[in-house]
């Protein structure tokens, strides 16, 4: 089994160095506008979309060019592996089964400056080698495992880090664990587990809300692009990322406990993107209940639900676990005594009570209940061939995970 991890540190930059960096990722940031650019004019004149290859001929003839020589004092690889990101993005624009959004212009401050090394870099203990730039030191806080294939530099807040994503080969895992348990997504509860354990939501946003509300105040009272304003805007980057790393720590506790202590883990097939679109509709036809479904929306995206399943998904994986998708119709109006389905069964966010039987019980611990057992009759079905593997399976040969290591 292959398996690629990005192992990610803070590194140790010395005024000079953060300014070739600041060079670097703005003539990446440069080659990606002019190429969307060109892929947009020829879009509009019912042309075809130039592939990789080549738009990377094309760079080569930039780099001439009098008024953009400078891109010529820039690491090539660095810009081709830009328009390596501009052709996927295009192809999955244009994938007729999941088509995403179509690529956007980067603006200087607006964007994540980063650039990756395909090759060319070298390790050395605690240093890293970066064509153009040099030696670089960096907070090793993990030994690195495999083989290194590629570097990615990026910004975030003050700081610079550096990820390194590595390869290696393992035997197939064989998970320690014989149990299975379902699991049920909420808002008073992050997830509700079917052997009656739940994980509280740690609600990050939410209890820093009015406090980067007040930071985004002071921001607008100040003059843009000042000294000031300068300041305070890193203050609320900073805010955000401690939103961001509290999440982001939580989730990887939670779901590395799930993933150790059981093999099988059954969830709904819930689209979050679908659950969290706005409700705001146009003008002709304006939503309803536009208030509440803000709120739940902003509920959803605060605690992580996608990021949460996505965990799991490759740390079962590498313990040797499988993670089922089941439909998530029914499953919190069925009661799991005597089978009856009815709306009226649920009459409460919280409180579940049969109809037919008065089976009570918490209404997310039923859910959880309900999943696992249709992940049981699912996973019979595709150890038997009855039906294919679910996209969020053990299909997948290989999986990929960076932790922040400062």
């Amino acid at each position: 089994m292959k398996i690629r991890k990005a192992y990610k540190y803070r590194l140790k930059t010395k005024p000079e160095q953060e300014t070739l960096f600041r060079q670097q990722a703005g003539c990446c940031r440069f080659v990606w506008n002019k190429a969307l650019a060109l892929q947009k004019e020829r879009l509009d004149s019912g042309e075809k979309v130039l592939r990789y290859v080549e738009m990377a001929k094309l760079l080569t003839g930039w780099k001439k060019e009098e008024e953009i020589t400078w891109l010529a004092e820039a690491q090539s690889q660095t810009m081709q592996q830009t328009l390596k990101f501009l052709d996927q993005a295009i192809k999955e624009a244009f994938d007729k089964k999941n088509p995403k959004r179509f690529p956007r212009f980067k603006k200087k401050g607006k964007s994540i400056d980063s650039f990756r090394y395909p090759q060319g870099f070298k390790l050395d203990g605690n240093r890293v080698f970066l064509p153009k730039i040099g030696w670089v030191r960096f907070t090793k806080s993990r030994e690195i495992e495999g083989v290194p294939r590629n570097i990615t530099v990026s910004r975030r807040g003050d700081h610079w880090y550096v990820s390194i994503q590595t390869e290696r080969e393992i035997a197939e895992p064989i998970h320690p664990c014989t149990s299975s348990v379902g699991i049920d997504m909420g808002l008073t509860r992050l997830a509700t587990l079917s052997d009656g354990s739940f994980l509280e939501p740690l609600n990050s946003f939410k209890k820093l809300e009015k406090k980067l509300a007040k930071e985004q105040r002071r921001l607008a009272r100040k003059k843009k692009l000042s000294t000031n304003w300068e300041k305070q805007k890193r203050k609320l980057t900073r805010l955000h990322i401690r939103i961001a790393d509290a999440r982001n720590d939580y989730l990887h506790k939670s779901t590395a406990t799930i993933s150790k202590n059981h093999a099988i883990v059954c969830v709904e097939d819930l689209k979050i993107q679908n659950m969290s679109r706005s409700a705001g509709g146009t003008i002709e036809a304006p939503g309803k209940n536009v208030r509440a479904k803000s709120g739940l929306n902003k509920s959803i995206l605060d605690q992580g639900w996608f990021e949460f399943r996505r965990q799991l998904d490759y740390k079962l994986a590498w313990n040797g676990g499988w993670l089922i998708s089941v439909p998530p119709r029914n499953t919190s109006r069925t009661c799991p005594a005597c089978g009856h389905t009815a709306k009226e069964n649920r009459k409460t966010q919280a409180q579940f009570r049969c109809l037919d039987c008065g089976f009570e019980e918490h209404a997310d611990l039923v859910g959880a209940i309900n999943i696992l057992r249709a992940g049981h009759a699912r996973f019979a079905c595709e150890v038997s061939g009855a039906v294919m593997p679910p996209a969020a399976g053990t299909s997948q040969s290989s999986y990929t995970e960076t932790y922040v290591l400062a």
